[in-house]
């Protein structure tokens, strides 16, 4: 695959565009998007499975910007949505409604009525409760519900605590042993018909292939038992996780893990989805940062960017590694040494690295985090009252602002202050007074 951010006469670019160009533009921190890499990473996906042309439903939770969605829907991807909300995004960005699954542990009643009145390809349900509230919600309405149960295939995905959804104790899916029943009792249900499994075991799954093969080969498993009982199952739906290279991960390729689904689902004859996010994702996008102060410690050197974890929370919420390059590559010749990089939150979890070694860097030198495409910007907040970042999006030689820097009069307006707490500017209040 073609390297969409490369560095040209010692200055990083994001395919045809100078990173520092952007900077100057729209200013520091930014998240800086490649269509090409994303273009490129779907279409790799979407290659290994020529043979079965399976739903490819983006998982909307990874990168949820109208403009990311557009790339993909002109890809002709579906979604995976997991809130009303992303329901939304998805159809506004012109992803159609025949092309999306609407999964979670948790919807609502608005949700499950916004999913049923958008008319979408199905829901999958992840418990009684949920599937007789849908059930309810349909029949009222007159409508049938499409809806594929999740299962629980208790697998370990062999990744962060966090972001394992496959294990017994986690709260997603209907245990395996209790699906039988869970998909006998939907076929009974007004307003519902059931069409297939699905499952989801984690996200940047570790282990190679093994653990979905185990997750893959229990879900045959009960398609061919739910047959065997007169039940009919049409559909499956195997979740996302194929991870990425954030560090020295050596994640399986889409070529590999189609041939396992390939090899377990075939004899099957089902219709088959997906819901890939972090892998199409992830490697397209940069959060490029300045550097404030190049801090000489007593024991440390700090490197003080003017991003922090309200920015991009992975390396504080998960350990998360990325690695932290210059825009521009220093002389020849330059001594690496040890730095913590860090952000200005008044938070010591407010780091991206620490002990990194890295070149000399001095007050405005710009840097880049790679592999921020997804569980970025998505994630972001305006902790300590920060300004949430641009999102910018690069198109060969050309480049767009997809989100602007939030303004602190539009960040002050989500607030509302009561009547009766007087007005602030007014020199005759007086605090407490009657």
């Amino acid at each position: 695959m073609p390297d969409f951010f490369p560095y040209r006469d010692g200055e990083l670019f994001a395919e045809g565009v100078a990173v520092a160009r952007v900077a100057e533009a729209v200013g520091t921190p930014f998240y800086l998007y490649s269509a090409g890499a994303l273009s490129a990473r779907y279409h790799a996906f979407a290659d290994a499975f020529a043979a079965e042309r399976p739903l490819i439903c983006y998982a909307v939770k990874a990168n949820s910007n109208l403009a990311v969605l557009r790339v993909f829907a002109q890809l002709g991807a579906g979604a995976d949505v997991v809130s009303e909300g992303e329901l939304r995004r998805a159809l506004a960005a012109g992803i159609p409604p025949e092309r999306i699954v609407f999964s979670g542990v948790g919807k609502t009643r608005a949700e499950l009525d916004a999913a049923l009145s958008a008319g979408i390809h199905q829901i999958n349900v992840e418990s009684i409760p949920e599937l007789r509230r849908l059930s309810a919600l349909a029949a009222a309405r007159g409508r049938t519900a499409r809806v594929a149960i999740r299962v629980n295939p208790d697998v370990d995905a062999l990744t962060h605590a966090k972001i394992a959804t496959g294990k017994r104790e986690s709260k997603f899916g209907i245990d395996i042993e209790d699906a039988s029943e869970a998909y006998r009792l939907a076929g009974e249900l007004p307003g519902i018909e059931p069409v297939g499994l699905a499952v989801h075991i984690g996200s940047q799954t570790g282990g190679g292939l093994r653990p979905f093969r185990e997750a893959f080969e229990r879900l045959a498993e009960l398609v061919i038992e739910l047959r065997q009982i007169g039940l009919v199952v049409r559909r499956v739906d195997l979740g996302g996780g194929l991870g990425i290279r954030y560090r020295d991960e050596t994640p399986p390729d889409a070529t590999a893990y189609a041939a396992l689904v390939r090899d377990i689902f075939t004899p099957l004859d089902l219709d088959i989805a997906c819901e890939p996010g972090r892998v199409l994702v992830g490697p397209a996008g940069l959060l490029v940062a300045r550097v404030i102060y190049a801090k000489e410690g007593a024991s440390k050197r700090f490197v003080i960017l003017d991003a922090a974890m309200n920015d991009l929370i992975r390396p504080a919420l998960y350990d998360a590694w990325h690695d932290i390059v210059p825009v521009r590559l220093p002389a020849l010749g330059a001594v690496l040494s040890p730095a913590d990089v860090v952000g200005p939150v008044c938070e010591t979890g407010d780091t991206f690295a620490t002990g990194r070694d890295l070149p000399p860097l001095a007050e405005d030198d710009l840097v880049a985090l790679t592999g921020a495409g997804a569980y970025g910007a998505v994630m972001s907040s305006t902790y300590n009252s920060r300004l949430l970042v641009p999102e910018v999006l690069v198109d060969g030689r050309r480049f767009a602002v997809i989100r602007p820097r939030l303004s602190y009069e539009a960040m002050l307006g989500l607030d509302a202050v009561p009547d009766w707490l007087g007005d602030p500017h007014d020199p005759l209040h007086k605090r407490g007074a009657a």
